[in-house]
């Protein structure tokens, strides 16, 4: 049986093919490090998780849910917009809870893309954007993000470009897998710049609580209603990834349009875990500070692998990752992570996974206790 024409070009993901390797190694008694991932080792708030399972021993709450998602969360979420980024969402029209924010990608490509339409697609970026849009039909437009260009568009590269056929354009600030933390000056070029050539901007935002001060999103900005969906996630703000958790934000329109195409796939997130993430989304300011506190300490300790490996990077960066520059040594990040693999059984992610503007990068994850990334360098300093 053969395969649909529109996985032609659709690999397995890195990430699960590189897992069964570690988990071979590790079979082989080699108990590898992993600092590729960034799926948080932390576990989310002790009332979160009381919450999910006082409601699961109810009787009552193991039916079928409503597509668009429980009140209760709808709500937690349009008071979460409004105290954190100061944007007002109507929770009835404006949000939809989706079971992750990756399958909201998805939704988003196959509501809006048609065979020959193009997309816009981060170079580095986040490898979900291309395949769901390749997978909806279109075509992908790689736009290059830069060190030289501080890892934000070129826009007068992306003006000489023919634009007619773009329908949407994927962001992504804080970036992933750069760490370039977002701007309202920045957004309000992207917004411009959609406006102009009636593109819709997808924004995908789950790191903006992640060692950042100023969490930022895309609807704050003036015009935003009119181009700009936005992909949240509590995967890393509250340590929920293996919940589920994810929230599509935006214009009634655009919500009513991908509902039409997610009612259609899913029927709804298990109501005890809606209304612990809704739980989830009243947490203070003492939560995200005490999480951070615990990712910067890991961080200083990734510089110094960093600085061991004659990696170079900035200190600049938000998120759950350091992205560095490789010594020259080596030819890319995929020789330099294999041979950290071989000879010190310590695995980090090579940055041309992410695109050819990725090649001579690393990614190194912060989802690894002091005491793990300390290991890692010892077995790194004796090799």
């Amino acid at each position: 049986m053969q395969t649909a024409s529109r996985l032609n070009g659709i690999g397995e993901y890195y990430f699960s093919q590189k897992l069964r390797e570690i988990e071979s190694l590790n079979k082989q008694g080699k108990n590898i490090i992993s600092l590729g991932i960034g799926s948080p080792d932390l576990p989310p708030h002790p009332d979160v998780i009381r919450v999910l399972q006082l409601e699961s021993a109810k009787t009552t709450t193991h039916a079928y849910q409503s597509y668009k998602g429980s009140p209760v969360l709808r709500n937690a979420v349009s008071d979460w917009y409004k105290k954190w980024y100061q944007v007002n969402l109507i929770a009835d029209t404006d949000i939809l809870p989706l079971i992750g924010s990756k399958e909201g990608i998805m939704h988003i490509c196959m509501t809006y893309l048609n065979p020959g339409d193009q997309v816009l697609i981060p170079n580095p970026g986040y490898p979900t954007y291309k395949s769901a849009a390749t997978i909806a039909g279109a075509d992908c437009v790689s736009y290059e993000l830069t060190e030289a260009h501080n890892w934000v568009p070129d826009f007068s590269e992306l003006e000489k470009t023919d634009l007619s056929k773009v329908k949407l354009m994927f962001v992504n600030y804080p970036h992933m897998p750069t760490g370039k933390p977002a701007s309202k000056a920045l957004f309000s070029q992207l917004i411009a710049f959609a406006k102009r050539h009636d593109i819709l901007l997808v924004h995908d935002n789950p790191y903006s609580f992640i060692l950042n001060d100023k969490p930022l999103s895309m609807l704050s900005i003036k015009g935003a209603a009119d181009c700009v969906l936005e992909l949240n996630s509590l995967s890393k703000s509250h340590n929920m990834a293996g919940w589920r958790v994810g929230i599509l934000c935006g214009a009634k329109q655009f919500i009513d349009d991908v509902l039409r195409f997610k009612s259609n796939m899913d029927s709804g997130m298990f109501l005890p875990v809606q209304l612990a993430a809704a739980k989830a989304l009243t947490l203070g300011s003492d939560w995200h500070e005490g999480i951070n506190e615990i990712y910067n300490k890991r961080r200083k300790k990734i510089f110094d692998l960093l600085d061991l490996l004659q990696c170079n990077y900035t200190t600049e960066q938000a998120g759950l990752f350091v992205w560095a520059a490789i010594p020259a040594n080596y030819k890319d990040g995929y020789e330099l992570s294999d041979a950290i693999l071989n000879k010190s059984n310590v695995f980090i992610t090579p940055g041309g996974i992410f695109g050819t503007a990725g090649d001579k990068y690393v990614r190194v994850s912060l989802c690894c206790t002091e005491e793990n990334i300390q290991e890692a360098i010892n077995r790194i300093n004796k090799n």
